[in-house]
């Protein structure tokens, strides 16, 4: 019987199926991330999202053992405390040859383990015979590697696709592979150790035949290539060994924090351990990548604030980012990238849409927060490590992120920094809240560009009081005393323009035609944060933030429950 079935184009697991639970567990190194059923398999399961990715790219869209052409049962999976490595425990169900019970249930036992290193993926499969007889049983496995753009995998259509190249047949290995639009050729290369007994192009076969306790072991490598970037392919004992040692190295970089409870413990090295999940290495430093599977790539404004929120434990993170956001900042307007120059990154991919362009986002400058939140990170970098080696070599990217906050951020002069979506593909709400119906008025009817958001405000005036300090630091006392003049001047502004009386609080934003959005936001506790708001103000928005139409107990909402468009 089939288990899996397709219906209006989505994949689903018959409910009779011991493949019901949908939970995916994720694995991330660097470049490579994979989404992989409980048993370790890779399946066309709801969405069909799972899969061995890597630079923006599916590389395995269909990996499944099996066991006489039976799915064994699932005893137990997980994903290790520090990520880094996928342990599946199987079994053998009763499987029969013509109606007659061949192999009892719990007869073998099978043992997976697999973590990812640099572009590949390194599996060890354990099978061991615990019946009081010898058994004899076939292994199969079956790939396919549809190579999907991560665009394609979130449902975008696309008119015209690469072509999937003729796959490759060697002594114990299979090569799969697609030639792109953007004359890029990617290949999945899967070798076996030992040779499977038989080979062809979706499936890989064993037979075997064990004694009672006999014992028999399978190593796959599925490396992913992309062009010319070819991943060292290792001894599986010895990419396991060096895959430890580059996580001991990252963690060795943060400091750690332990308590007398441990819970809490657990809480935090959760966290951390998810963190540098994340953190890949770029060629200015490491860098927190913003999410698995849709974002696991660079964002500037979810890199930033990963940095502040770690500069404590570990401020070489936050050097990484401004060294890596420094040295993509804008050069040039590009209307179709959103960009203009010393604006800073939104986001970047690698995948073969964004470079043809049918995705703006190979380089894509569409945050209006991103650069002033820049300049705040370079000035907290600083106050933190004293490092000024490191900020003379920024300071030129800060001083043009600086004149884009007072040139393209104000578009119309008047002292706030706004955005308005030039691109046609691009986001249009380009706050941090940027689904489109974010920004709206009291009666939920949308805001109309320009925007001036609330919060951008305040990032602009701790930008300003931070290239003041930095500027000063460096001997640039002119510039130092412009800028904390005109951070003054913003701050009484801001003050007047956005405090609403009626709602206590100061507005979600200025709509094109500088009409207040009189909504209760969580957007104005950013007014908080970087200290724009008065000293009168900001004791009035403590106060709403914390009533009960605001306050739910787990935290601030980001919209009061009595607003036109509040859903929980």
């Amino acid at each position: 019987m089939n288990d899996v079935i397709l219906i209006n184009d989505q994949w689903y697991v018959l409910a009779t199926s011991s493949r019901a639970d949908g939970r995916s567990l994720v694995m991330k190194n660097e470049e490579t991330f994979g989404l992989f059923d409980r048993f370790g398999d890779i399946q066309h399961i709801g969405v069909g999202e799972q899969g061995l990715y890597h630079r923006g790219t599916r590389h395995l869209s269909h990996y499944e053992m099996l066991i006489n052409d039976r799915r064994p049962m699932l005893l137990n999976s997980s994903v290790s405390n520090n990520n880094n490595t996928l342990a599946v425990d199987l079994t053998t169900p009763d499987l029969y040859q013509d109606d007659k019970l061949l192999i009892p249930k719990g007869t073998v036992h099978i043992f997976r383990a697999r973590f990812l290193c640099q572009g590949v993926s390194y599996e060890h499969i354990r099978i061991r015979n615990f019946g009081p007889h010898r058994t004899s049983f076939g292994i199969k496995f079956l790939f396919t590697a549809d190579f999907a753009d991560i665009f394609e995998v979130r449902g975008q259509k696309r008119s015209r696709r690469g072509k999937i190249v003729p796959a490759g047949l060697g002594p114990g290995e299979l090569i799969l592979g697609y030639l792109g639009l953007d004359k890029v050729k990617r290949q999945t290369r899967i070798a076996f150790e030992p040779a499977p007994d038989r080979l062809s192009e979706d499936e890989a076969a064993y037979l075997f035949s064990l004694q009672p306790r006999g014992e028999v072991e399978i190593f796959l490598t599925i490396s992913c290539i992309n062009g010319q970037d070819r991943p060292l392919t290792l001894p599986y004992s010895i990419a396991l060994a060096g895959n430890k040692s580059n996580w001991a190295r990252k963690q060795a970089g943060a400091a750690t924090v332990r308590s007398s409870n441990e819970q809490f413990n657990d809480w935090l090295n959760r966290s951390l351990a998810d963190l540098l999940m994340l953190v890949t290495t770029t060629g200015h430093g490491q860098y927190p990548y913003a999410g698995v599977p849709w974002f696991s790539t660079p964002f500037g404004r979810d890199g930033i604030i990963a940095a502040w929120q770690t500069l404590w434990i570990n401020p070489d993170l936050a050097r990484g980012v401004l060294a890596f956001l420094a040295q993509n900042q804008a050069d040039e307007e590009s209307p179709a990238q959103d960009a203009e120059p010393g604006k800073i990154l939104h986001e970047t991919r690698q995948g073969e849409m964004a470079a043809l362009g049918e995705v703006p986002f190979r380089r894509y400058y569409g945050s209006v927060d991103a650069t002033p939140l820049f300049v705040m990170l370079a000035g907290q970098y600083f106050t933190r490590t004293g490092d000024q080696t490191f900020l003379k070599s920024i300071w030129p990217s800060v001083k043009r992120a600086l004149n884009w906050i007072d040139t393209y951020g104000d578009q119309d002069g008047d002292g706030f920094v706004e955005y308005a979506r030039k691109s046609g593909q691009g986001i249009i709400q380009q706050g941090w809240k940027d689904s489109n119906d974010s920004v709206f008025h009291q009666d939920g009817s949308p805001a109309e560009g320009p925007i001036a958001l609330c919060e951008v405000q305040g990032y602009v005036y701790g930008a300003k009081l931070a290239g003041a300090e930095l500027a000063a630091v460096l001997g640039e006392e002119p510039l130092a005393a412009s800028l904390r003049e005109a951070a003054e001047t913003l701050k009484k502004r801001f003050n007047q323009a956005f405090w609403c009386d009626e709602i206590n609080s100061f507005a979600l934003a200025l709509d094109g035609e500088k009409k207040p959005c009189r909504v209760r936001a969580s957007n104005a506790g950013h007014a908080l944060f970087t200290g724009i708001a008065n000293e009168k103000y900001a004791k009035i928005m403590a106060e709403t933030l914390f009533g009960n139409d605001f306050f739910s107990g787990w935290g601030v909402r980001t919209v009061a429950a009595t607003e036109k468009r509040y859903n929980p």
